[in-house]
């Protein structure tokens, strides 16, 4: 993927011209005699010309190389939305697009030939004349010197400064000496033995400067005219030569500027073309009284200046993917100047139709000025084709309109908040940005482990009560039923959740007392593996710590862990593709000189089994109101989400202790949509409050804009099914758990390991009719799969009372998220039903 380094002479072969031996002969003995003696006078006006001048001149010539060679000179990257003709940006170092000699105006060609060389199309690379008129003119005049460079000198020393790899090799190819100078004549004729007329011509004009960020007549049109090379008229063309020879002093934007210009165009540059038989006086006096209007504005450039700011997220999104891409180089460095010189055209997968749709929704319920982001990220299955990122804020890197910083020691510090302008990656996460805690979405890895392990769809949980005391360890705390005990006691949202679960009427009503049991009879890591399988990245210190020891992360089945919309958008989408896992890309394609590079294929590969991902799909249906011939729902957190959409659909939402954020992510088989609403300057405060009057923080911001997002992207779309499960899937194999109640705990854990199982032991002692320290019973009580673990729950000796109606808290590992509710302590919230389908 290195830069083409080529050699100048092999350029543009088109129109080679030959010429006779004594031509040849006559150009070489000359330019080697004027490039130790004339040279060195029109170089330096006061120099002295000696023989040893003369000598060392022709041994330098002589020493040259007879070939050079010439990286290509830095081009422009376009970036198109999916439909290939929506320009979302452009981005370069220096503004420039080459064009070929047939889109060069024959005007534009006759200007600069008038204005820089007007013999040009009678040399054959040097200019013997104007050499020695320059250097009787230097000798003998104390004004200003004459120069004698043709065309083809000053595209040679272009060419040799943008093949330079060290910074004083650029000073070397414009220093005023008569080294630089020999080179400039060798090259030239070598240059002219090679190229055609037509070619110097038409590569000069795409090199050379014209001010204001312009390189090249196509740039130069654009900035200067807002039009084509190809409208250029007489005075507009005969301007933009006049300024190739000092684009700043010509500068015709700025008022001194423009007098010398203009001066130089009406008093040199018209005159010269008329005098050339280019155009006919009454053509050059037309032009001359002629008022142009010249704009002079740089073209705008980089993820500031997408054509629509709200593009610029995804636009830095592209920017930052395209960074860690080794295949564009082997450093940032290298990476960074290839996407801004590369002339790259890039087909982006940023849907503008979904893009729009998004943003419109984001801005309905959450304003820009809300401290709150509203977070969207859609995706499509199967070719993790970012379709769009959209949040309620304004891609801008000034931060001075920005409100005071909701974290108080910030806020005291003088550090404003990054509402309403920000250019932070908050939709997709970087090494500095983590994410936000995604809530209950994150069952969603527990299922994949469980089905994995062979629990099936059928496996039952009783939840007798709203907390479960579960064996993985935490800092002991002050909150809930456990206070005091190093042991993490997740609750439900709800008293009404109790009684019996299995994976569909778990999932589809939230039960954190269903999923941490299972989280703990799977593994905690094998849920934290299917994770990172299906995307999710530990990008903090915090959450990477907590992954590497994640047999005691009892918590990250509730989603304690910082994710992205992005991550969790594209982990769902991995379910909705039957596992396939899909890199997250933004591109579709990629073309460099009419080829298109591998660089820009989907990168997928099977995660997880089909089956498995088919029977998580199954429940995952039963949480957003949805479910297929097989699936067994009961109750849901979302459920007008089918009937909005209109389509088969999955989907999770999730909360978190003190409502410090809310996810909810919906898919259909064709796209998959995620939002996340946060605070990004303070994850410590909650979202209520925020600015908008939301209401019900699980429901009112991100639901609504997320499958709202999903309706408009569907509509006209067909309405694909999710492939049904297995029956091994949904009733699995399972082997009965001998009856060890009353037992010793010793002969509980002898006779259970004898049948293949795994034995845990609670920490709990519970009510029971049993003896102190004997088995009051197993968790779960009748069956599990083969070598699946039971818990063995030990009596406290006390007779068995009826349970309080609502649990407590803790934490495990990542701050005390259990679920979808606010921290223990929880009361039912006084007016809302205590009913099956309450959202979470």
């Amino acid at each position: 993927m290195a830069p083409p380094l080529t050699r100048l002479t092999g350029l543009f072969r088109a129109g080679h011209r030959d010429h006779s031996p004594l031509t040849s002969a006559f150009s070489l003995i000359i330019c080697g005699l004027l490039a130790g003696v004339v040279v060195a006078a029109a170089a330096f006006p006061v120099a002295a010309i000696s023989g040893l001048a003369t000598k060392s001149g022709i041994e330098a010539f002589d020493s040259l190389p007879t070939e050079i060679t010439v990286q290509r000179t830095p081009q422009n990257t376009y970036l198109y939305a999916s439909d290939n003709k929506t320009q979302l940006a452009m981005i370069y170092d220096e503004n420039r697009k080459d064009i070929e000699y047939r889109e060069m105006p024959q005007v534009m060609r006759d200007a600069i030939v008038a204005a820089e060389d007007r013999t040009f199309f009678s040399h054959h690379g040097v200019d013997y004349k104007g050499i020695l008129r320059a250097f009787l003119n230097n000798k003998n005049s104390e004004a200003a010197t004459q120069g004698a460079s043709t065309l083809t000198m000053q595209y040679v020393r272009m060419a040799i400064s943008y093949s330079a790899t060290h910074p004083a090799d650029v000073v070397a190819a414009t220093e005023d000496t008569t080294a630089r100078k020999a080179r400039e004549v060798r090259y030239a004729m070598q240059v002219e033995e090679e190229m055609s007329k037509e070619d110097i011509i038409t590569n000069y004009l795409n090199m050379a400067p014209f001010g204001a960020g312009s390189y090249g007549v196509w740039a130069a049109s654009q900035v200067y005219f807002s039009k084509q090379p190809k409208d250029l008229t007489i005075e507009e063309a005969a301007l933009l030569a006049g300024m190739v020879k000092a684009p700043s002093a010509y500068d015709p934007t700025t008022e001194e500027g423009r007098k010398l210009a203009l001066d130089r165009r009406n008093n040199y540059v018209i005159p010269g073309m008329v005098e050339l038989g280019f155009i006919t006086a009454e053509e050059g006096e037309k032009a001359k009284q002629t008022e142009i209007k010249v704009n002079g504005k740089r073209t705008p450039g980089g993820c500031v200046n997408t054509g629509k700011n709200d593009w610029g997220f995804f636009c830095d999104y592209f920017y930052r993917w395209w960074m860690d891409q080794e295949t564009f180089g082997a450093t940032p460095y290298d990476r960074e100047r290839r996407l801004k010189s590369g002339g790259y055209r890039i087909v982006t997968s940023l849907d503008p139709n979904i893009q729009k749709s998004a943003r419109a929704n984001v801005g309905k319920y959450a304003a820009d000025g809300n401290r709150n982001a509203l977070m969207v990220a859609a995706v499509q299955p199967g070719t993790g084709h970012v379709r769009a990122l959209a949040v309620n804020r304004v891609y801008k890197n000034d931060d001075k309109g920005n409100e005071p910083n909701s974290d108080p020691a910030k806020r005291r510090s003088g550090v404003r908040g990054t509402y309403p302008n920000t250019t932070n990656p908050i939709i997709t996460g970087s090494p500095d940005v983590g994410g936000f805690q995604g809530g209950s979405t994150f069952k969603l890895f527990t299922l994949v482990a469980a089905l994995e392990k062979g629990y099936p769809l059928t496996y039952d949980i009783a939840s007798p009560r709203s907390y479960y005391v579960s064996n993985f360890p935490v800092e002991p705390n002050d909150t809930g039923p456990c206070r005091g005990r190093p042991v993490y006691c997740p609750a439900n949202f709800s008293s009404s959740l109790t009684g019996t679960f299995n994976m569909w009427s778990g999932f589809g009503r939230s039960v954190n007392t269903y999923f941490v049991p299972l989280e703990e009879r799977v593994g905690a890591d094998k849920v934290v593996d299917a994770a990172k399988r299906l995307g999710i990245k530990f990008r903090t210190e915090k959450d990477a710590g907590y992954a590497a020891n994640a047999s005691t992360w009892g918590a990250f089945t509730l989603g304690v862990s910082d994710t992205t919309s992005l991550d969790l958008a594209n982990a769902y989408a991995t379910i909705a593709a039957d596992g396939r896992y899909c890199e997250p890309i933004p591109v579709a394609e990629i073309w460099q000189d009419k080829q298109k590079l591998a660089a820009g294929d989907p990168r997928c590969g099977q995660a997880i089994d089909k089956d498995v991902a088919r029977a998580v799909a199954d429940a995952a249906r039963c949480p957003v109101g949805d479910r297929s011939e097989t699936s067994r729902c009961a109750g849901s957190t979302d459920p007008g989400a089918r009937d909005r959409i209109g389509k088969p659909v999955i989907g999770k939402s999730g909360t978190t202790d003190g409502y410090r954020t809310a996810a909810f992510v919906v898919s259909t088989v064709q796209l998959t949509v995620a939002g996340i609403v946060a605070d990004p300057d303070n994850h410590n405060t909650s979202m209520q409050g925020g600015g908008d009057a939301w209401g019900d923080p699980h429901s009112e911001a991100v639901n609504p804009a997320v499958i709202n997002t999903l309706a408009d992207a569907m509509k006209g779309k067909e309405a694909k099914e999710f492939t049904p499960p297995s029956e091994k899937m949904i009733t699995g194999k399972l082997v009965s758990i001998p009856s060890v109640t009353c037992n010793s705990e010793d002969d509980a854990i002898t006779r259970l390991k004898a049948r293949g199982f795994q034995v845990q032991v609670s920490s709990e002692r519970v009510d029971s009719t049993c003896a102190a320290g004997r088995v009051a019973r197993t968790e779960p009580g009748d069956s599990t799969v083969e070598g699946g673990v039971v818990v063995l729950r030990i009596s406290n000796g006390n007779a068995p009372a009826r349970p309080p109606a609502n649990g407590g808290g803790g934490n495990n590992g990542g701050g005390g998220n259990d679920d979808d509710g606010p921290g223990l302590p929880i009361p039912d919230i006084p007016g809302l039903p205590d009913i099956p389908g309450f959202p979470d």
